[in-house]
């Protein structure tokens, strides 16, 4: 297996199997009852487990302020996202069938940042790479209308 098939199925497969299952239990924690808060922090709890085991796993590349403060945006953006999403679980009754295929499109807004800000539209098929959003665009209006 070449290097970039590995990296795809460890970062990218198998990842999108663990976060498809993760709505369940997403689900499962906001229909039993939960705060917003009290439902993140559980969150943050689990996902600290997991840094410390991944610390054990591989923990080579020494820490810096600079890395560190741009991890600490993305969790604050991710928990703020997250909150908003256990909101409409919790107080507005949204189905997870639904929820998911739209909060996943954040895709897109990752994807066009990654071009824009890391040029990486020079690495990448952008023909194919647009044939594929536009696919994510038609899934997602038909799962909102499901």
């Amino acid at each position: 297996m070449t290097t970039k098939a590995t990296a795809l199925l460890i970062g990218g497969f198998l990842p999108a199997l663990i976060y498809g299952g993760s709505a369940l239990f997403q689900k499962l924690s906001t229909s039993i009852g939960i705060s917003i808060s009290a439902y993140l922090i559980a969150v943050g709890i689990g996902v600290g487990v997991a840094g410390i085991g991944f610390y054990f796993f591989d923990h080579s590349t020494p820490f810096s302020l600079k890395a560190g403060g741009y991890a600490g945006i993305f969790g604050l953006t991710w928990g703020v996202a997250s909150g908003l999403v256990a909101y409409a679980l919790l107080h507005l009754n949204a189905p997870i069938a639904q929820l998911v295929p739209l909060y996943n499109m954040n895709t897109l807004v990752a994807v066009l940042l990654a071009l824009v800000v890391f040029s990486e539209w020079q690495e990448l098929h952008v023909v194919k790479l647009l044939l594929g959003t536009a696919l994510i665009v038609a899934g997602a209006i038909f799962v909102a209308n499901a």
